[in-house]
């Protein structure tokens, strides 16, 4: 095992002395089916970047990502290390046998590769997890990149994580069952909002400022998924800006939040900013109590199996039971 780890220690050596982050490519290849020969538990598949990666029944897994340190723990792996994120956001129980190896964008390679891992799982969206997959991948360690913005995203990647690990039965627990909740959840609210659509701002606030957000926000998704109008749609320059002139002028039956980083921050830097404006009390969402701030846990962070809460959620508000 020393001469495993000292030979690995030099390999990332070498690479981080001359690497390059390559490019991630705009547009992935389209993935072809996943492949699994029946006399063998070896699995192949195409992960979110294009790249065809092969695994059999990996043992030391190590996850860049809390969110996919969750999601391999939901399709019945386990986990050597994982970033930092998995405690402080996941508050997952992961136990003295993990490491934690930093955080999501400072990763220790050094420590990673210490752990003598067999298969690590990276984010498609994180330059650093792109250049650090060289060095894992010139280390001998498999590596598979993963997107999760929405619920069939979440879904795919499960679908990939339980073939590898041979649990079809938490696919079905854990992804299924989260699509049946997150249907029923549709089926019963979107027909009863289909005649008079009502109309809402999704925002997303930050320390330094705000956005509106539409389909590229999860919370977006599922309120289009509902039978919910967003303003950007007849509005998209909110995308760029928010003009309070368009705001009161739409004047939207719902004024949803959510933010990103430090929640407080983002929150008074809101407080300081758009709703300033004199004219903001003046608004219907506000008047009515409907002006709403989302949980992080089920729509900052990937929900993950609770993806049915998150629907569930919103339907609550925009059509309650009963």
């Amino acid at each position: 095992m020393k001469k495993r780890l000292a030979s690995l220690l030099l390999a990332l050596a070498a690479l981080t002395a001359c690497a390059t982050a390559p490019e991630q490519p705009s547009q992935p290849a389209p993935a072809p089916p996943a492949q699994q020969d029946q006399q063998s538990t070896a699995y192949t598949f195409t992960d979110a970047l294009g790249n065809t990666v092969t695994v059999d029944r990996p043992q030391r897994v190590v996850s860049f990502y809390g969110s996919f340190a969750e999601m391999w723990v939901l399709a019945g792996g386990t986990l050597v290390g994982t970033t930092d994120d998995a405690i402080t956001q996941r508050e997952l129980p992961l136990g003295d046998n993990v490491t934690v190896i930093g955080g999501t964008k400072t990763p220790n390679l050094e420590l990673a590769l210490g752990l003598e891992p067999d298969f690590a799982l990276l984010s498609a969206d994180t330059s650093d997890h792109v250049q650090a997959a060289e060095t894992l991948r010139a280390a001998g360690v498999p590596c598979a990149f993963f997107r999760v913005d929405y619920l069939e995203d979440y879904l795919a990647a499960m679908e990939i994580c339980t073939a590898i690990t041979g649990r079809s039965d938490l696919y079905e627990q854990n992804a299924q069952r989260v699509e049946q909740q997150a249907q029923a959840v549709i089926q019963r609210v979107r027909p009863r909002l289909a005649q008079n659509p009502p109309t809402a701002l999704l925002i997303r606030a930050y320390s330094t400022g705000a956005k509106a957000k539409g389909m590229d926000n999860l919370a977006g998704v599922i309120l289009h998924e509902l039978g919910v109008k967003n303003l950007v749609e007849d509005h998209p320059s909110l995308l760029e800006e928010l003009s309070m002139e368009e705001i009161i002028a739409a004047d939207p039956d719902y004024i949803f939040v959510t933010t990103m980083g430090s929640s407080q921050k983002a929150l008074d830097a809101l407080r300081d900013g758009i709703q300033s404006n004199p004219a903001w009390a003046s608004l219907s969402a506000v008047q009515n109590d409907r002006y709403i701030l989302l949980p992080e846990d089920l729509f900052h962070y990937k929900p993950n199996d609770r993806w049915g809460e998150s629907y569930a959620y919103l339907a609550n508000i925009l059509c309650p039971e009963g």
